[in-house]
C-alpha cells in the first residue's frame, strides 16, 4: 500500500494496517464504514468530505498517511507483536525522514503496541522523532463503538488547533 506523503507535512496520519478494501483498491481507509473520511471533514482538516480515491489531495493540505504495519488483513487484531515492534521502528525512521510537524497515530492500541507504552491514552504524547510530536486518535474503524463520529471529530480537531499553532 503506498504511502501518501510528502517532506514537512503538518500532520502524517498513521492507520494501523490496510484492511483488505485498502489493498484492493489502492485507497487508504477505504471500507464503507470506516470514519476517518467523514471525521477528517467534520474536524476541519478538509474544506469538503473526501473519497479515499481523493487520497493524493491531502498533500494539498499538508496532509499524509502511511501505517503502523503494512500487511493488510481483516482485523487488526491479526497481526503479531513482532510486526508491531517492526513496524514501530520502521514508522521511526521515516517520521525522521520526512519530518511531519506531527505524526497522528490512529488507534492507541496500535501505538501502545508499536511502541511499548503501555499507558499511552489519546491526546498528545510526550514522545517525539526529531522534531515530529506525537498525537494519538481514536481509530476511526467502524468496530470501535467507544466513539462516535462527532466526538472523534473532537479530538482530530484539537490536533487541527495544535497543528495550525505551530
Amino acid at each position: 500500500m503506498p504511502d501518501v506523503v510528502a517532506d514537512g507535512l503538518d500532520v502524517l496520519f498513521c492507520g494501523i494496517n490496510p484492511g483488505l478494501m485498502t489493498a484492493a483498491t489502492g485507497h487508504h481507509f477505504a471500507r464503507p464504514g470506516n470514519r476517518f473520511w467523514p471525521v477528517l471533514h467534520l474536524s476541519g482538516f478538509t474544506p469538503r468530505l473526501m473519497k479515499p480515491a481523493e487520497q493524493q489531495e491531502l498533500l494539498s493540505y499538508g496532509l499524509g498517511i502511511t501505517n503502523v504495519v503494512a500487511r493488510a488483513t481483516a482485523r487488526a487484531d491479526e497481526l503479531s507483536a513482532d510486526e508491531y515492534r517492526e513496524g514501530g521502528l520502521l514508522l521511526a525512521a521515516k517520521v525522521e525522514r520526512l519530518r511531519p510537524r506531527w505524526l497522528a497515530v490512529v488507534g492507541v492500541t496500535a501505538y501502545r503496541a508499536a511502541f511499548g507504552e503501555r499507558g499511552a491514552r489519546v491526546g498528545p504524547q510526550e514522545r517525539t522523532f526529531g522534531d515530529s510530536r506525537v498525537w494519538v486518535l481514536p481509530n476511526p474503524s467502524g468496530l470501535n463503538a467507544h466513539w462516535t463520529a462527532a466526538t472523534m471529530a473532537e479530538e482530530y480537531a484539537r490536533l487541527r488547533e495544535a497543528a495550525a499553532e505551530g
